[in-house]
């Protein structure tokens, strides 16, 4: 019997840990038994059309075919499904995950070519479905109704669930997910490597699947040091941790950073979601003497507004939560969530919390839409009360009580804004000015209204028009511009943002380029860059600017500055 697990990721960089852990605990279950199935694992893209992706499919000739399904590939999963079953036409489909396991009478009755669907943790499962098959698809189907978490049609064409099944108990038992790495098959510059060292987490948070299984179960210490360990002899870029939240047990996870520090490789970064307000002094203690480009925190503040985070059962006490968050160092990159379409927040309040986010001056801020998930409390909260989402994945908001459908796009174009002005760290010099004088949200705020006037939105935005934007909007008189910012000091900023970005080849309209070969040549000199004077040139920029543009508080220095800017 051959097996084929499927995963269809966001991009060729993301890797599936799901059909890995099914298929090497199911290897290790029938490591010694007669008639082991043969597992195969599969991964696409839903950037590739589904033809190419079929063709795939179909030449492995497998008898039984099992798709990993998320919110964001459960489209392209439903389309290629129907598909399958022609040119395969007696192999099994079955699929799990979270998406298809929360909606799974759904999907059954709306794909008639899928044969089952395994709700919840699915290693214990998986393994008992092929020992029932006794090594042969077509014995598979009869036996399902004897099979805990499964959904399938009983004898009537009905959806029946055959009950919840126990979780693993030890996570050591199921093997390392990436026994690639160590065989020197890995991609460890370009692709992202995913981490399980616990499952289930203690938090109710209303909008997330993660609040349904309360129970945590921990991966042992040792087991957990000895597979990272791994990743870092093989130097891999970066794992993600998917424990949904890390810093459960102070010990523990402290000891994983310790470990982590004492055998890093110097190229390695580990990424971890954090629940900050949770952070004990000692962790925040010993945070301080994590160097840069060891670790990076992804951070959900989701909210400042009090009411609205009672209401998705999250702590209120946003004070503690910030001081805490202000104890991380700098040398962590930090990573801070929010969620536009919660209860009780409209865009005056929404407003609030992006400022107070954006004044604990994360290295990024993802600016998030409510999904309104199959199986968790929200979605009853939100049919309910008013809540308009697609049907379809990936339910995201259209509407609230306190936010209109256009407030909603208003704040779509924030996110843009956010993510260009921002995220990217390309304006650094002049959002840092900006934002120390200004309310970050009133700024991006007036420069949406006047990005909407232009159709900013709906042209081809490459990074240049960001700076022609800005330009624009600096020059203009409107009233919606802060008065007290120096737009001479904007300008310098943005030119020195701009310049430093990287060698150019000619300059837009609005740079005005102060240049001098004579003073050019003379700070390469200097800097004993004139051995081979084209390299030096080629890889330098001069330009002069009528603020220290690389002072703390350029405002208080307006003196004529020129600099040599050197390349990478």
């Amino acid at each position: 019997m051959k097996i084929l697990l499927v995963s269809v990721n966001a991009s060729y960089m993301h890797t599936n840990i799901a059909i890995r852990d099914l298929k090497n605990y199911a290897d290790k279950y029938f490591e010694n038994k007669a008639h082991a199935p043969k597992i195969e694992l599969a991964e696409y893209t839903i950037n590739q059309p589904i033809g190419e992706v079929l063709r795939g499919i179909a030449f492995t000739n497998a008898d039984w075919i099992q798709f990993s399904t998320y919110i964001w590939n459960a489209e392209y999963v439903s389309k290629l499904l129907p598909e399958i079953k022609k040119v395969l036409p007696n192999c099994i489909l079955g699929a799990g995950g979270p998406e298809y396991g929360y909606g799974a009478k759904k999907y059954l009755n709306n794909i008639s070519d899928l044969d089952f669907i395994v709700f919840g943790e699915g290693e214990l499962t998986f393994a008992d479905m092929i020992e029932k098959s006794q090594a042969d698809a077509k014995n598979l189907l009869p036996k399902l109704k004897d099979i805990k978490g499964l959904y399938y049609r009983d004898g009537e064409n009905n959806v029946a669930f055959t009950g919840n099944r126990d979780f693993i108990e030890n996570l050591d038992d199921i093997p390392f997910p990436y026994p690639e790495i160590s065989s020197g098959q890995a991609d460890p510059d370009h692709k992202i490597y995913y981490y399980e060292s616990s499952r289930g987490c203690p938090f109710s948070c209303a909008y997330c699947l993660s609040s349904v299984d309360k129970r945590v179960r921990f991966k042992s210490l040792e087991r957990t040091c000895q597979e990272l360990q791994i990743f870092l002899d093989n130097k891999i870029k970066l794992v993600k941790f998917v424990d949904r939240t890390y810093n459960l047990d102070e010990n523990r996870y402290i000891d994983i950073w310790q470990y982590i520090l004492n055998h890093h490789n110097g190229k390695t970064m580990f990424h971890f979601e954090i629940e900050a307000e949770y952070l004990s002094e000692k962790a925040l203690d010993f945070l301080q003497n994590i160097p840069q480009g060891v670790m990076q925190f992804e951070m959900g503040v989701q909210s400042a507004n009090k009411k609205t985070l009672a209401a998705i059962n999250r702590s209120t006490n946003v004070e503690d939560l910030a001081r805490k968050i202000k104890r991380i160092p700098r040398t962590i990159h930090q990573h801070l969530d929010l969620i536009a379409g919660l209860p009780y927040e409209d865009l005056q309040s929404f407003g609030k919390s992006y400022d107070f986010v954006m004044e604990l001056r994360p290295d990024a801020l993802q600016l998030g839409f409510l999904k309104v998930l199959n199986g968790t409390s929200m979605e009853k909260y939100a049919s309910e009360n008013g809540w308009k989402w697609m049907d379809s994945p990936v339910y995201e908001t259209f509407s609230t009580p306190y936010m209109t459908f256009s407030d909603i796009a208003f704040l779509k174009d924030i996110e843009i804004l956010t993510d260009a002005y921002w995220n990217k760290g390309t304006f650094s010099y002049t959002t840092k000015y900006i934002f120390r004088k200004t309310s970050p949200w009133n700024f991006f705020c007036g420069i949406l209204e006047y990005a909407r006037t232009i159709n900013a939105f709906s042209q081809a935005r490459k990074e240049a028009y960001w700076y022609q934007l800005l330009y624009d909007f600096t020059k203009d008189e409107r009233e919606s511009i802060d008065k007290t910012l120096d737009r001479n000091l904007i300008y310098d900023l943005l030119r020195y943002d701009f310049v430093r970005a990287g060698k150019k080849g000619n300059f837009p309209s609005w740079y005005k380029h102060n240049y001098d070969k004579d003073k050019h040549r003379k700070l390469l000199d200097e800097n004993g860059m004139l051995e081979n004077s084209r390299i030096g040139f080629s890889i330098s920029e001069f330009e002069e600017f009528d603020y220290d543009v690389l002072a703390e508080k350029p405002e208080e220095k307006k003196e004529h500055t020129e600099l040599l800017i050197k390349y990478k």
